[in-house]
């Protein structure tokens, strides 16, 4: 079978990402950056904040074409070893996990985003791009989903709803990707603001007359909110310093609660 040999550049890179661990391991012991300064630069060179602040968008092209950057730092997530984690910090474990996820969304994408509409359009009928296994965590092939639900939502270790405020779909109305990537220093202070800049954004959740229109993502997680603060109103409540120029939610006992239309298209934004 002919391959282009663009499309073969970037099957190979994305295979490297799974074959990569074996040999980073067997090279010694490894310490892992926690500043995420590969990373970070990339996000600061390719991602931009809206001109309200509310979302973002993502220059793929640039990603793709530093890529050596890129793969660097997904090679350095791949040698952290599962015993090497448990070492961390619980706020060095969570954006090490927010970052991993992130980044590998991105280069996923980034490989695939001039031929397609969506991130949706990465998956097949039967399975969705969530659930592809395709990424090296801890000596393991895993997909996003695992990451996603099985360490970042893992029950009793980080119970932090903020999280899907950080973890990024690659999607319009999926909370936006910083231009800066999770450090365990900054790490409250960021999932606070992502938190706010997300409520505030009136594409997403707005109060109209005694209705809450709020986005789908409070539905689909309806339990890790209501596990913190006792259901999703008192949960976005606790926002009520941030959001008192946005809602009046002095009545809130007889707010009715709806949800806002998901835009899956991807957050792309196309360089001059």
């Amino acid at each position: 079978m002919n391959l282009d040999p663009l499309a073969y550049r970037y099957a190979k890179c994305a295979s490297l990402i799974v074959v990569t661990i074996s040999c980073l391991l067997m090279s010694g012991a490894h310490a892992f950056d926690h500043t995420h300064d590969q990373f970070n630069l990339l996000l600061e060179k390719y991602v931009t904040w809206d001109k309200n602040g509310h979302n973002s968008t993502v220059n793929y092209f640039g990603f793709r074409e530093d890529q050596t950057t890129m793969m660097n730092y997904l090679e350095n997530i791949a040698a952290v070893s599962k015993n090497e984690f448990n070492t961390f910090s619980k706020e060095e474990q969570l954006a090490f996990l927010i970052n991993t996820y992130n980044a590998y969304t991105i280069f996923w994408v980034s490989q695939h985003h001039e031929t397609i509409d969506s991130i949706k359009d990465l998956g097949s009928l039967f399975k969705s791009p969530w659930k592809h296994k395709r990424f090296s965590l801890f000596g393991n092939v895993i997909s996003l989903d695992f990451i996603e639900h099985k360490l970042i939502r893992e029950q009793g270790r980080f119970d932090e709803p903020r999280i899907h405020m950080a973890v990024n779909c690659a999607s319009i109305s999926c909370p936006a990707l910083r231009p800066d990537a999770y450090q365990p220093s900054r790490l409250e202070d960021q999932l606070h603001d992502s938190t706010v800049r997300f409520l505030t954004d009136n594409s997403r959740n707005h109060l109209t007359g005694g209705t809450l229109f709020i986005s789908p993502i409070f539905k689909w997680y309806k339990a890790d909110f209501q596990k913190k603060s006792g259901s999703v109103l008192k949960w976005i409540m606790g926002y009520s310093s941030a959001l008192s120029k946005k809602f009046n939610l002095d009545n809130r006992q007889n707010i009715i609660i709806k949800y806002t239309d998901y835009d899956w298209s991807l957050n792309t934004h196309h360089p001059e």
